[in-house]
């Protein structure tokens, strides 16, 4: 078990994956209610499916947070200065809806591979393996989102 003592840099740097993923839930839940076109139905579904995970996601970040000392980060400014994702409006082409998402869920996978080196440094194996599970998803949407693209 990782140790009970704070580490400063590690939770300021799970706090901003969790910033970037509510600002990715969020991206997704807009492109879920406004997607159009021929890929409508697996998208507007697979939107949902993204950020209802990002949901659940968030709370398990915010409590490795707590569980190392430190306070989570919180309130719609807060978390959008601190995710400094470009935010987009509706409507756009689905294509494009897809293209934001990958360049957002590309900027979290930065934030929880640094995240993870972080408590790879700190020999906190708990947050490295919540970092590790992370990257794989959000590489995985990074597939999926791009191979829609090739249709």
């Amino acid at each position: 078990m990782a140790q009970s003592i704070s580490h400063p840099e590690l939770a300021a740097s799970l706090n901003q994956v969790l910033a970037d993923s509510y600002a990715l839930m969020a991206l997704t839940h807009l492109a879920h209610w406004n997607v159009e076109g021929p890929g409508f139905f697996a998208l507007h579904t697979a939107f949902q499916t993204q950020y209802e995970e990002l949901f659940t996601a968030i709370d398990e970040i915010a409590e490795r947070v707590r569980a190392l000392g430190a306070y989570a980060i919180g309130g719609l400014g807060v978390l959008a200065q601190a995710a400094q994702m470009q935010e987009f409006a509706a409507p756009l082409a689905q294509e494009e809806y897809v293209r934001q998402l990958v360049t957002a869920n590309e900027k979290l996978v930065a934030d929880a591979v640094r995240a993870r080196d972080l408590a790879g440094a700190a020999n906190d194996q708990e947050s490295q393996d919540l970092m590790v599970s992370r990257i794989t998803l959000h590489q995985k949407t990074i597939w999926m989102l791009r191979s829609f693209l090739k249709g």
